[in-house]
């Protein structure tokens, strides 16, 4: 009976006929992903034992090939029917009662012994397995993950992954964390709902912070990989943020939360530039989007983080992007670590900004942002692969690519 509760609780609601399933319309091809050409043409269908798939042909003379958006050869069942099977597992189900929960949502399922494959042919991509183990001993799998849907003008899903937290302060680098598991532990129960209601959104501040002495680094990051995975299974652009962030906090190891509620007020402005001597506001006004001019900083401004990770001795901030190389939203990552760095009493230094889609991921530190030295030298910055690099004196936004 216990095992029953707990699959109905994972199910959580998402029913879906078989025949519908079948018949789904996958997300439209954007480019050939042989030659990277966006000419090309639909070629009929593929029936596969289990969908029936489009089928593109590149008009590319250089190519040629015939090619589908979901990208995975070999596989008799869908992508989106695999990324799930992971997700239920890695929640602490059993190889048997995955099975049983993918059939009874699809109509259609592997056996035991194909999703064991499964597991292991994307160990490397869902690398909760390693901590597995272990979290299945702290918690059941319908208490792993804490989801709370929250009305703040609009409906956030927000994600706690109890279990990584927890094991992730086990770390040495990341044993003064404590503050951010109290911090998560306490959004169901204490959040000021009422805040959210009021306040103006940090993703709505158009203000810019003075860009010296701070670079953005852009690399390649695991969570390149992972976008890239599972996004060609979205059919609806708007489930994109939902469907990324369900797949990274159950099968990832360092995704602890995702859409996280944080707020900060006037007052903690006021003391972090008045006490700490951070640069924030410009004389204690900023720009918000659908005002002409300045006006006075608000009671309150409030946020959602997309994902927060805990990794290398510090806290990551992300957020998805889905045209990241062209987007620049510095603002409102930096607000949302001022926001953490208030909330949880942790040091701004703690945490790390970055943003990300299936082929950028962008990174900087908001200490830099907000904190100007004030240097009379020129100073340069190495990195990992030896390159050197001047930081700037001057308001510019310096983008480097390692």
């Amino acid at each position: 009976m216990e095992e029953q509760n707990q699959q109905k609780n994972i199910e959580n609601n998402q029913n879906q006929t078989v025949s519908d399933f079948k018949v789904r319309q996958e997300k439209e091809a954007e480019v050939c992903p042989y030659c990277q050409s966006k000419k090309f043409i639909k070629r009929g269908t593929r029936k596969n034992v289990n969908e029936t798939v489009q089928l593109y042909e590149c008009k590319n003379s250089d190519c040629g090939r015939t090619f589908t958006v979901q990208g995975i050869r070999g596989k008799h069942f869908p992508l989106e029917v695999i990324a799930e099977g992971l997700t239920f597992y890695n929640l602490g189900l059993t190889l048997e009662q995955t099975c049983e929960l993918l059939n009874k949502k699809y109509g259609i399922g592997p056996e035991p012994s194909g999703l064991y494959k499964w597991v292991n042919e994307y160990s490397d991509l869902c690398r909760f397995s390693r901590l597995r183990p272990y979290a299945i001993k702290m918690f059941s799998p319908k208490d792993i993950i804490e989801v709370v849907t929250l009305a703040h003008q609009q409906l956030y899903r927000f994600r706690y992954h109890r279990a990584k937290m927890a094991l992730s302060l086990q770390e040495f680098k990341n044993r003064n964390f404590k503050p951010l598991k109290d911090f998560l532990d306490s959004v169901s129960s204490e959040t000021p709902h009422q805040y959210f209601q009021q306040g103006e959104r940090m993703s709505e501040v158009k203000s810019k912070f003075d860009k010296a002495e701070m670079i953005v680094k852009g690399k390649s990051n695991y969570a390149n990989r992972l976008a890239k995975f599972i996004l060609p299974s979205v059919q609806d652009n708007v489930q994109r943020h939902e469907k990324l962030q369900r797949f990274m906090i159950a099968n990832d190891s360092v995704t602890v939360a995702t859409e996280v509620p944080v707020y900060i007020r006037r007052e903690d402005i006021e003391h972090m530039e008045n006490k700490l001597g951070f640069k924030i506001t410009d004389n204690s006004k900023i720009l918000v989007k659908g005002k002409k001019r300045s006006q006075a900083m608000p009671k309150m401004l409030t946020g959602h983080i997309d994902m927060i990770q805990v990794r290398n001795g510090q806290i990551h901030l992300l957020d998805y992007k889905s045209n990241a190389a062209k987007e620049k939203p510095i603002e409102q990552l930096t607000w949302y670590a001022l926001a953490m760095s208030r909330l949880t009493g942790l040091k701004i230094y703690e945490f790390k900004c970055a943003w990300f889609d299936e082929k950028d991921y962008f990174e900087f530190y908001p200490l830099h942002v907000v904190k100007k030295l004030k240097r009379t030298r020129n100073k340069n910055i190495r990195f990992k692969d030896g390159s050197v690099v001047q930081i700037p004196k001057e308001n510019i936004l310096k983008m480097v690519k390692v």
